[in-house]
């Protein structure tokens, strides 16, 4: 096999485009992936500080160093979501990868500032594993870019996982979730900007990315997520690519530049009126918001203010 570009010796066969790539020439199609992403949606410009949500797996390390290969001015956040061994791992992977390139990384840990775990949580509240932990992780990047002066919260999802969600809420007709399926979330009043440069890459590349780069990352998916729908999902779109190279791309970015409009303005996603939350000041439909409910039933701390943050800084 022969790479496209210069004819060398290839080190990974890309199905959907038919091609195959040497290991600079690979590196450099995944950059012009993610800046054509970044382009073709307006994602965010050179100036913008970005605020890169980070879990020691391949994709938001990729992710993070994609960036700053890019020269955008970007910052990781590791949340501890105290998850036994797997977050102790999580957490050393995103502080080695941040030491290692002298990046900064900000953290911030569900246990030690709001006092419960994503397990403990979960049992709780009496909601799935990573139903909560999702609200957990939404609510905290939220207010962390805010806090911090990010103009952009950029999260590792990758075209596998984007084709996998819009597979469960197609299937499942779940027009509110459809109506926010893009690759950026507009900001509002106590939200930032939210943004999946990773919308024209899938799993594989983004794992060859971190072995060509020699990224350490976490391998083993997150234990909570066992039985977890999105991975049936992204099973059986795999079953069609392998029939098909290029299904999951043509479904996703079909999608977007044929339904994903007419969704939005059906919801009418952003009319929903809001109010500072009475405890945290998070905007929500409600007195108190989806995560205040879920610290108090978990017996935590509950969040008044922003906690303090620890970092990593350049050395």
């Amino acid at each position: 096999m022969k790479c496209r570009v210069c004819r060398g010796g290839a080190v990974i066969e890309l199905r959907r485009h038919n091609a195959g790539f040497c290991p600079e020439h690979f590196l450099r199609f995944c950059r012009d992936q993610v800046a054509k992403a970044i382009a073709e949606f307006d994602m965010f410009t050179p100036e913008d500080r970005v605020l890169v949500a980070v879990s020691g797996g391949k994709d938001s390390l990729a992710l993070w160093d994609i960036l700053t290969e890019l020269g955008y001015q970007a910052d990781g956040f590791y949340l501890g979501l105290g998850i036994g061994e797997y977050s102790e791992r999580s957490a050393s992977a995103s502080r080695a990868f941040a030491e290692q390139r002298g990046l900064t990384l900000v953290e911030r840990s569900l246990p030690d500032e709001f006092g419960f775990d994503v397990p403990g949580g979960a049992k709780a509240a009496k909601r799935a594993p990573c139903s909560a932990c999702g609200m957990s992780k939404r609510h905290v990047f939220d207010e962390t870019a805010i806090a911090g002066g990010y103009d952009v919260l950029a999260t590792g999802h990758n075209l596998d996982d984007e084709a996998a969600v819009l597979f469960g809420n197609v299937l499942h007709w779940h027009t509110e979730y459809l109506a926010r399926q893009q690759p950026v979330l507009a900001a509002r009043p106590g939200f930032p900007r939210k943004v999946k440069p990773l919308v024209r890459l899938g799993e594989r590349e983004m794992a060859a990315w971190c072995v060509l780069r020699s990224i350490d990352y976490i391998v083993e998916e997150c234990p909570m997520a066992a039985g977890n729908r999105h991975l049936a999902y992204k099973e059986a779109l795999n079953e069609v690519e392998e029939r098909s190279p290029g299904s999951k791309f043509d479904f996703y970015h079909g999608f977007l530049r044929r339904a994903a409009e007419g969704f939005r303005h059906s919801e009418q996603v952003d009319d929903v009126d809001l109010q500072p939350c009475s405890t945290c000041g998070a905007p929500t439909p409600g007195e108190v918001c989806a995560f205040c409910r879920l610290v108090e039933r978990a017996g935590g701390s509950v969040p008044v203010t922003l906690g303090a943050t620890r970092q990593v800084e350049p050395r």
